[in-house]
């Protein structure tokens, strides 16, 4: 780990091993590192510039489609590979849950160095070294999985406007709401899935709920399938039980 980070770690009342998060925006083209300080709130520790992610704004559907993905995800040890051929990288764990639900297909989508690209987020090896450490030190500390939150561009009420006629914005709606969840509470959302789209921090144990089956009376929404048909239709605030 490199001294001026652990430095600005201190900085920030956070300890070495503290669990962290990971942030993704597409557009800006940035990765963002989150670390629990002291306090029990996740905090943004260090930004680090996306080298090349291959693509669109927009998620991955089909193996082959080139499409970096968007979504939640979760990263634990065994997705780790310190051999990989770009370096160093980690398996995002795509297609998760809601993926499946909708029968998009893709593998070994990862965060790796050598600033190329076929459908993954590639950093330089330089940055590459620090953020593997910063998540195998999170792993050493007890952090059993870390979630990797992978989004178009930073969730603003505004950057969703410029994109309304995007048929991909019923998607993002859904994704704003676990962004919001996140800055709600300081703390990355528990993520579900039921009727094909994403739930957050849900009334519900997360293991009840069926990715393909009706949401329980309690998550009131509408499906990501159903919404894709009329981009107007917006999903309901209440999914993702955020505070107001």
């Amino acid at each position: 780990m490199r001294m001026s980070t652990l430095r600005h770690m201190e900085s920030l009342n956070m300890d070495r091993a503290a669990p962290i998060l990971i942030r993704i925006y597409k557009e800006e083209s940035t990765l963002e590192v989150w670390k629990q300080d002291r306090t029990g709130k996740f905090a943004l520790l260090k930004p680090y510039s996306i080298c090349k992610f291959s693509g669109k704004l927009g998620p991955k559907i089909v193996q082959g489609d080139h499409q970096a993905p968007e979504g939640f995800y979760d990263i634990t040890p065994e997705q780790m590979n310190p051999l990989s051929n770009e370096y160093l990288s980690f398996n995002i764990g795509f297609p998760n849950a809601f993926d499946r639900s909708l029968g998009r297909t893709g593998s070994f989508l990862m965060v790796h160095g050598g600033c190329r690209s076929v459908g993954c987020y590639a950093m330089t090896d330089y940055e590459m070294e620090e953020i593997y450490g910063l998540v195998e030190e999170a792993f050493k500390g007890g952090q059993d999985k870390i979630q990797l939150q992978a989004f178009p561009f930073r969730m603003t009420t505004q950057n969703l406007a410029r994109y309304a006629d995007d048929p991909n914005t019923p998607f993002w709606q859904g994704l704003k709401m676990g962004s919001d969840a996140f800055f709600a509470t300081g703390q990355p959302p528990s993520v579900a899935v039921c009727d094909q789209h994403y739930v957050f921090n849900p009334a519900v144990s997360v293991n009840d709920l069926d990715p393909s089956a009706p949401c329980p009376p309690e998550i009131n929404s509408i499906p990501v399938a159903d919404a894709l048909q009329s981009p107007v239709r917006q999903y309901s605030r209440h999914v993702s039980k955020v505070p107001q």
